[in-house]
């Protein structure tokens, strides 16, 4: 059975590690400015040590050039290209045409995969795109399987197909999207999405012969949702993805947090290597049971599997899980007292789940003691004050650094 790569996102040199702790064979990050996200951390130093530590552990790096640019960003482009091409990361994924012609010219020994933002949907756009230069196409999420399984068949041998399996959807095709620069002057395709379809909106009716007469039309007092949709979740699919011999499954979400990465990224660690051990027995519900853990909006296969699907708008509109949270990170294991940097409030008798990296059944424990890491005082409770708040924690099993600590919030 052919190996499949499991991509993840890296919004910083920190989430870096973590997806790589958890099981990504793969990571994806933006420069500072050139990217589609801007506003993830990872800052040139942070890339050139991402790359430096992925390459040392036998993983890869990709490094997004993916934004449509105005001619004022070439010479900035250039610059990122002559030293993406002295730090030799495994790709760079890009869309626009003007700035893969400038990176074949500045970093010619660096491959390019094409973006999703380039919306390739078909076997010629395969094709165009691999007589171009092309290693890799990553796919429209618009495309449905029996689309994705005649392009595995008739592409170029050597042209590597990757496609999104987890993570949240943009309104527009593939993400070229213009309603954030319209009502924000935050242009998504600069990297600067203020996600304007995420939001919650107060619709009114006007009775045309009553001009200016405004009746509000509210599905709830949060207003309603209109444009944002599901997230996509193809754990499900697992298995037809690895069968139809596509090269790399890909996870969105460079803006969040460590705990999501990890929970994540884990599922489908798991959910890929079970598959791959015992295709006979494949049973992606205790995947979804944790992905479920994790999730802020509703899932859906999006079009994977039927082109008709309806079920992909999360007209609530609010995003937050109502049973776990991020409890915290392990930074130093001790037998009796474990260091946590801790990311919510915290007391004794919490429950909390220690992830463990390649086991899909997290340690479920309760908290019996904390200490106060500076004074070593026995307290009953801690609440983040400061960035890298720390606890002082027993801990039921030999925990490594980096672990995630998931809280269950009480009923």
């Amino acid at each position: 059975m052919k190996q499949i790569e499991l991509l993840a996102p890296a919004g910083s040199f920190e989430k870096a590690k973590i997806a790589f702790l958890y099981g990504a064979d793969a990571v994806y990050c933006g420069t500072s400015s050139l990217s589609l996200r801007a506003r993830a951390d990872m800052e040139d130093e942070d890339l050139k040590k991402t790359i430096k530590y992925a390459h040392e552990i036998g993983k890869k790096v990709y490094v997004t050039l993916n934004i449509f640019a105005w001619d004022e960003k070439y010479e900035e482009i250039i610059e990122m290209a002559k030293e993406l091409e002295t730090l030799k990361p495994d790709g760079i994924i890009a869309s626009d045409v003007g700035v893969i012609e400038t990176l074949k010219q500045y970093a010619p020994s660096v491959p390019i995969n094409v973006s999703t933002q380039a919306n390739i949907i078909s076997l010629r756009d395969c094709k165009f795109w691999y007589k171009y230069g092309a290693k890799r196409v990553i796919m429209a999420r618009e495309i449905n399987k029996e689309q994705l399984k005649y392009i595995m068949e008739n592409k170029p041998k050597d042209l590597e197909v990757e496609i999104f399996a987890h993570g949240a959807i943009c309104f527009a095709f593939s993400g070229r999207c213009f309603l954030s620069d319209f009502l924000t002057c935050r242009s998504a395709n600069l990297g600067d999405c203020a996600q304007s379809c995420r939001w919650s909106y107060n619709l009114y009716a006007e009775e045309k012969n009553n001009p200016g007469e405004l009746m509000p039309i509210e599905t709830s007092k949060y207003g309603t949702s209109i444009f944002s949709s599901k997230d996509l979740c193809l754990i499900k699919e697992i298995p037809e993805i690895i069968d139809m011999g596509i090269d790399s499954v890909k996870i969105e979400g460079r803006l969040k947090t460590e705990y999501y990465l990890a929970s994540v990224i884990n599922a489908y660690r798991n959910a890929i290597d079970d598959y791959q051990k015992n295709p006979e027995n494949y049973d992606y519900t205790k995947y979804l049971n944790e992905l479920d853990k994790v999730k802020t909006r509703g899932l859906t296969t999006f079009y994977f599997n039927d082109r008709n699907n309806k079920d992909i708008q999360e007209y609530g509109g609010r995003q937050y899980n109502e049973n776990y949270e991020f409890g915290g990170k392990v930074v130093e294991y001790q037998e009796e007292k474990s260091v946590i940097e801790i990311k919510n409030k915290l007391k004794v008798g919490d429950t909390l789940e220690i992830l463990i990296p390649n086991k899909i059944e997290p340690y479920v424990f309760n908290i019996e003691k904390l200490w106060n890491d500076e004074t070593d005082e026995e307290i009953t409770e801690i609440s983040p004050g400061v960035k890298g708040q720390l606890v002082k924690m027993k801990l039921p099993i030999k925990c490594e650094k980096d672990w995630i600590l998931r809280r269950k919030k009480h009923t």
